[in-house]
Parts: structure tokens; sequence; C-alpha cells
């Protein structure tokens, strides 16, 4: 079963956001008009509690995006983002979720940051995610959506490591930083992914 994975489609990675990708608002046409071409439409969302240990916030005279150790792990400090039951957190408002069938929430334990949809960042917690595409005989995963150099990186790796045909469809994403994308996307083909254009689509 070919399935749209949809990550992090969130108000805090646009334009305005507490964290924005540039452009992360010019994918959201995109993800709604593939949709239709897929047997299977889940996302994942960001979904942090107040507090969170990967906010600088949250560390005395923690600056945003410097990187730390954090119980071991190396650990960008980012800015307050996707709070649990806030407007940030929330898809972004144009994204048609009708044929959404199920969002799989992450980043929710305070102590650890979750890029992933499938497995928090040292790998204690699974979402769940694997096991539900698994239950669904979807084999053939396409990933959409924010941010290209993380989350949805993250969530390849994984998904590449469950077994799963991944490909990434490039304009249907935007990255924090295009160099650490060229570093991401040469690192998904070395690991066995697929990289193309939403017009390479075979139907």
């Amino acid at each position: 079963m070919r399935t749209l994975v949809i990550i992090d489609a969130q108000n805090d990675f646009m334009p305005g956001g507490a964290l924005a990708v540039p452009e992360g608002d010019k994918i959201v046409p995109l993800i709604n008009e593939l949709q239709s071409k897929f047997d299977l439409v889940i996302a994942t969302q960001d979904w942090h509690p107040q507090g969170h240990a990967s906010f600088a916030s949250s560390h005395e005279n923690g600056k945003e995006f410097e990187v730390i150790k954090l119980d071991g792990l190396d650990q960008v400090l980012w800015p307050d983002h996707c709070v649990q039951n806030t407007n940030g957190a929330e898809f972004h408002s144009g994204l048609k979720t009708s044929r959404i069938e199920a969002i799989f929430r992450k980043g929710t334990d305070l102590r650890i940051d979750s890029y992933s949809g499938f497995y928090d960042n040292a790998h204690l917690k699974s979402t769940g995610l694997a096991g539900y595409l698994k239950e669904k005989d979807a084999t053939e995963l396409y990933f959409v959506g924010l941010a290209a150099d993380y989350c949805v990186y993250f969530s390849i790796k994984d998904a590449l490591g469950e077994g799963f045909d991944c490909t990434l469809i490039e304009d249907g994403t935007r990255a924090l930083k295009a160099e650490d994308f060229e570093k991401a996307r040469i690192d998904i083909l070395r690991k066995g992914g697929k990289v193309i254009k939403s017009g390479d689509l075979e139907l």
C-alpha cells in the first residue's frame, strides 16, 4: 500500500512561526494535491509539553540554536515551539486533513526530543507508527513536510531502518538550512532511500 507521510506541517514551522522554516507554507498546496494519489495518508505532529528540555528557555543561560549535551545526546536548543494545545502546534490552516487517517504525536516526553515520527532521539520509545503501518500493509512510504533537514530526514532514516521502501518528495519539503539538507539527502540515498520531484510520481 502506498502511503503519504506528512511530517509536522504545523504553524510554528511556517513563516511567522516560532521556529519558521523558510517558505514552509509553500508546500501546503502541493501536499493537498498529492493526497488523492495515495491509498493511505497519515501525519505527525510535534507536541511538546511546556518547558520541554529541547527549549533554550528551559536552560539557564541557554542560547537558541546552540548545541549542548542532554543525557549524553547532542541537543540543539530550540525556541519554544509546538507547545501542546497552542495555535503554534496546530496544523497549517490551509492543510486539508479530511484524508488523514491517523496522527502520530511526538516530542511529548519532557526530557527528550523526538525529530522522527517513529522514535525519540535516543530510540527509547516508539510512537507506534511503524507497527501501525505494518498492520496496514503499508510498504511504500512517501514523505513530505517540515523540516527537511531534521524531522523529515530523521523519520526517513528510522523508516528505512524498519524495512520500509522510502521516497522523499523533494518539492514537498523545505529545510531550515540548505547545506544540512544536502547532507541529509546524500545520506538518504546512501541508506537506500529515493529522492524524487512530485512530477516524477508514477500514478
